[in-house]
């Protein structure tokens, strides 16, 4: 068993080796809290959850930090167009994050470090980077030097030669443009902490750096993000951390985006789909089934057709879930290990696609199962489907997803009993042989959105597609 990842750096799918055996550490840049996030923002983090859980399922203890930037030029904007304080508006928009991650169902980091905590790392950093030659002081800001480091640009594949910066106001006293800010001299009314160059605030680009050292050492396994990332903040990450003295990370892992009409969604564009709108319009499990399958470096053409198609999907999983769960009369624990066809699909870059054609395969040999009386088999087929469910946080029976959202417990138990109530009326007109009046509380019932199947153990209802 190697499990085999795309290196960004390679630019080619590489066995996965640790640097501890038995042992996995990734780092993902998580939120800029300048907003509340969209299905855009949280696909990464659901990309890396199911990464997470694959090294889990494998046997792998996997140490997983998640930072958040709670300080940067656009939270400052924010601030000012919003005449609220930097903090408020970064904390509002961190619980934001979080209620998202959580709704579609990302297991919680094992750290999740803020930027602002983490200053003390930074000046340390900087100091090193100064007397190494990498960095220096100017009116207040403080530059890394990039014609100092060899191997910059060798992750986005850039020419020197041709390198245009991004640069923010007030960065003065760079000694070259194609330098970069790793720490912003202060301004009037901003935000600023002390330092032996004058007070002022991190660069975004550091912050990244001096984290991922604190909480995974000179050298860790994988690093993760969004395409977008990879030029300039994670090429600058690198100099940073490898100038000071580090290995960094040893794979460069990145996602695809999100798109709508083609172009990547994205708040400044405003194009975003906001994650607290979606939860109020589809079951957070469908969007995670919608954002999670398709492959981690493919793009997601935001539509609704998809989305239903996604929902329809997931449907024909779950009705299976329940039907054999309810003819079982117990909880079919899962399988203890997932068909070998799945995880060799996991195993080869996380192919989600291909595994999750598995999964549909299965369900479809299980509803043969029950066609045939054959329980045994239907039971067998189902906890196979309940381990790769849960390798992709998508098992129905999972407790995080049993009650969720506006479905919670409460809810459900009193649409299940007046369900019910309508449910006899109609049994009563098949036991009568009124098969109109049976048929036309059938078709009531799919006009109000559910769905009925019959079965051995009498009708069931479920919510159906839209």
């Amino acid at each position: 068993m190697t499990i085999r990842l795309y290196d960004t750096n390679a630019r080619q799918i590489r066995d996965f080796t640790p640097l501890k055996p038995g042992c996995v550490s990734i780092y993902l840049c998580g939120a800029t809290v300048q907003a509340a996030p969209h299905i855009g923002h949280i696909r990464s983090g659901l990309n890396f959850d199911i990464m997470r859980r694959w090294f889990a399922y494998r046997g792998y203890d996997v140490t997983f930090i998640r930072n958040v930037t709670d300080i940067d030029d656009k939270i400052i904007t924010k601030s000012r167009e919003q005449n609220r304080p930097w903090w408020s508006i970064g904390y509002a928009n961190e619980r934001a994050f979080n209620e998202g991650y959580d709704a579609l169902g990302c297991l919680p980091p094992t750290y999740e470090p803020r930027a602002t905590g983490h200053i003390t790392e930074m000046i340390e950093m900087m100091q090193g980077l100064i007397e190494r030659g990498h960095a220096y002081a100017a009116d207040g800001n403080v530059y890394f030097d990039v014609r100092s480091f060899p191997g910059y640009l060798e992750l986005s594949r850039q020419e020197l030669d041709n390198l245009r910066q991004p640069s923010g106001e007030g960065e003065t006293g760079k000694r070259d443009q194609r330098d970069f800010a790793m720490w912003k001299a202060a301004k009037p009314g901003e935000p600023s902490w002390p330092t032996p160059w004058g007070p002022g605030r991190p660069g975004w680009h550091l912050e990244c750096s001096a984290m991922a050292h604190k909480y995974l050492g000179s050298a860790f396994d994988i690093h993760g993000g969004g395409l977008d990332l990879i030029f300039p903040h994670h090429e600058n990450e690198i100099a940073q951390a490898k100038a000071y003295g580090d290995d960094f990370a040893q794979y460069w892992v990145h996602n695809a985006w999100v798109t709508m009409a083609g172009d990547k969604m994205s708040k400044s564009l405003g194009n975003s789909v906001l994650v607290s709108e979606m939860v109020k319009q589809w079951r957070p499990v469908v969007l995670r089934y919608y954002l999670g399958t398709p492959h981690y470096r493919s793009m997601i053409e935001y539509s609704e057709e998809s989305l239903r198609e996604a929902e329809s999907a997931f449907a024909r999983i779950e009705g299976f879930v329940h039907r054999v769960t309810e003819l079982a009369g117990k909880t079919v624990d899962p399988a203890a290990e997932v068909p070998p066809a799945f995880a060799e699909a996991m195993d080869d870059d996380l192919g989600v696609p291909q595994a999750l054609a598995i999964v549909h395969t299965t369900v479809r040999q299980g509803n043969s199962a029950l066609d045939a009386d054959d329980k045994e088999g239907a039971v067998a087929r189902l906890a196979e489907v309940r381990a790769m469910l849960g390798v992709l946080g998508l098992d129905p029976l999972d407790p995080h997803w049993l009650g969720e959202g506006d479905r919670g417990e409460d809810l459900n138990g009193v649409v299940d009993s007046l369900v019910r109530l309508v449910l006899d009326q109609r049994e009563s007109a098949r036991a009568r042989k009124d098969w109109a009046t049976a048929d036309a509380i059938r078709d009531q019932l799919a006009q109000a959105g559910l769905a009925i199947e019959d079965g051995p153990q009498g009708p069931r209802w479920s919510l159906g597609p839209r």
